[in-house]
Order: C-alpha cells, then sequence, then structure tokens
C-alpha cells in the first residue's frame, strides 16, 4: 500500500508539461480532498527534478511558492512551458 505521500509524488510526476493542477485536485486524486495543505507540505520539501511540483498552483490559480527559486522561480518555469500567462 502507497502512502499519501508517495501517491501525491506519483501524481505530481504526471503532470504533463504545459499544464498545471491545484493543491486541491492533487489532494482529491490522492485520496484525501481536505489534505491540499498537505500537498503542499510534500511540495516544499521536493528536490526530485523528476518530480515537477512547480506546476502545482493554489486554488485561486495564484502561484504560490517554490523550494527552487520562490514565486519568480516558478512563473518563469511554467512561463517557458508554456503554462502560465
Amino acid at each position: 500500500m502507497r502512502t499519501f505521500t508517495e501517491k501525491v509524488r506519483a501524481i505530481v510526476a504526471k503532470i504533463p508539461k504545459g499544464r498545471t493542477m491545484t493543491y486541491k485536485e492533487v489532494a482529491t486524486k490522492a485520496g484525501n480532498p481536505k489534505a491540499a495543505r498537505g500537498v503542499g507540505a510534500i511540495m516544499r520539501s521536493n528536490y526530485n527534478r523528476d518530480i515537477p511540483c512547480h506546476r502545482v498552483i493554489r486554488s485561486d490559480g495564484t502561484l504560490g511558492s517554490y523550494n527552487r527559486g520562490g514565486e519568480s522561480g516558478k512563473r518563469a518555469l511554467l512561463r517557458a512551458e508554456k503554462a502560465f500567462w
């Protein structure tokens, strides 16, 4: 049986380039729709480049932070992938 963390990482790893998901969407897919903040904590501690945590954004459409460059780093990556305006 996979842990919630393992499920979250697997879901985020499958977000295609040029697309995003919200923390709540990831939490729901991982089996706990009320754990959006937990998804944020998991992404905050992610340094695995195979898990594109920059593709996870807030439900209100704002970016949130990014552990490898802050909001501006996240914005730059998403713009380069044509996922953010």
